[in-house]
């Protein structure tokens, strides 16, 4: 287990955690554990709060967090990793490894029907699949649309699935726009973690565990969690409403995102959320990505990983809350181009991503600083908690230089 001592010295991370602790007296959150580092020295650790608030268990580093989409860094570096030892290349049409992947269509604007469509004028490459360009969707967050119905009645999504199965769905399914035309956030990760099993041969929870846990001893990340350790798993949170989250009250959900997640051996190696973890082996994952000490992946596949892979003025876009204007997208995550109001305005150049349940990451290559959030309350992926500790976070690490 990654050690949690802090390292470097000086840095006054106080305002950061009073603030996160009134989210907790507001009841607003149930619990924070978070980590910050400069270069790869740990200035902050901190828990505050409950995994369990109606046990009153006191949050602690070695709970377990479901990690969401902060899976798709994992699943990115796998694929890198196989791309380093020449296996792949980012250019390569997906149907090169996967044939079902061929002879895409894709949906008319306006089309009310599956089969208003007309021929892809380009394959899939991988590079679209990592960057989210492919065209693909998640059925998850555009709802009354042609491809969500579409999504929900054929099971994209069902956990008790396997990826193959997945894709053998995904076969018989349009696109929603040309590859590499647009953004949308999608299962295209999850596709890539099938691609790593059928180009590596091996399955992909095996290929991960082997290939970066182990090696970056993350002993506590996985796709299930053993019966020894359930009582380790944080109780999960809905807030009181979706669309004002800042209003108090949570009501405890133990079917997020489906009855018995991450207590049973699944299907599903879901590779773009389907991963529980601990803000030690989630620090451990970011270090090995900063430069000063080993690295998981080369430092020029680290510096691909961090470059903008769309068009210049396109930015990512969220089918509930429009376009994220200043927000482009990476092999790896989201990149800060243009800091928002909502975000400090040093975070320019960072990489970021997070997870539906608040577990989110970030790494600023300009100010030699990166960091690690694990909440849990659904939908909480861009909640003000986040912003606001990671405009603490900065101010922490200038006043400390």
């Amino acid at each position: 287990m990654e050690d949690l001592t802090v390292t470097a010295k000086g840095y006054d991370f106080k305002p950061a955690h009073a603030a996160m602790q009134r989210y907790i007296d507001g009841n607003i959150l149930a619990g924070v554990s978070s980590a910050v580092l400069v270069g790869r020295d740990l200035v902050d650790v901190n828990c505050v709060g409950w995994a369990d608030k109606e046990a009153q268990t006191a949050l602690r580093p070695d709970h377990i967090f479901r990690a969401f989409s902060n899976t798709k860094l994992v699943t990115s570096s796998a694929a890198l990793l196989l791309m380093e030892e020449g296996r792949l290349k980012l250019d390569d049409p997906v149907e090169k490894y996967i044939r079902q992947f061929a002879n895409r269509k894709v949906l008319r604007p306006g089309a009310t029907s599956l089969d208003d469509t007309e021929p892809a004028k380009s394959p899939i490459t991988i590079r679209h699949l990592m960057s989210h360009s492919s065209g693909l969707s998640y059925g998850y967050f555009d709802p009354g649309s042609t491809i969500f119905k579409a999504y929900t009645e054929r099971g994209v999504l069902n956990p008790t699935t396997t990826l193959a199965d997945m894709v053998d769905v995904l076969a018989d399914l349009p696109l929603i726009y040309h590859p590499g035309t647009s953004w949308e956030y999608s299962v295209a990760i999850d596709v890539l973690a099938r691609l790593v099993e059928v180009i590596s041969g091996q399955p992909f929870d095996v290929f991960v565990k082997s290939r970066i846990f182990d090696p970056l001893g993350m002993v506590d990340t996985g796709f299930v969690v053993p019966e020894k350790d359930h009582g380790r798993l944080v109780a999960y949170y809905v807030g009181a409403d979706l669309m004002e989250p800042l209003k108090p009250g949570l009501t405890r959900s133990e079917k997020a995102p489906y009855p018995g997640a991450y207590l049973r051996p699944v299907a599903r190696f879901d590779g773009g959320g389907g991963l529980v973890t601990t803000l030690p082996d989630m620090v451990a994952l970011i270090r090995s990505l900063l430069p000063g000490g080993n690295t998981l992946l080369k430092p020029e596949t680290i510096s691909q990983m961090l470059t903008n892979q769309l068009p210049d003025g396109q930015w990512i876009r969220f089918a509930l809350m429009g376009e994220q204007v200043g927000k482009a997208h990476t092999l790896a995550g989201g990149l800060i181009v243009k800091p928002t109001p909502f975000d400090h305005p040093d975070a320019s150049g960072e990489l970021y991503w997070g997870g539906v349940a608040g577990t989110q990451w970030w790494i600023s290559p300009k100010h030699n600083m990166a960091g690690v959030m694990m909440a849990q309350r659904h939908m909480a992926f861009v909640h003000p908690f986040s912003f606001e500790f990671k405009r603490l976070a900065y101010d922490a690490v200038k006043r400390g230089r």
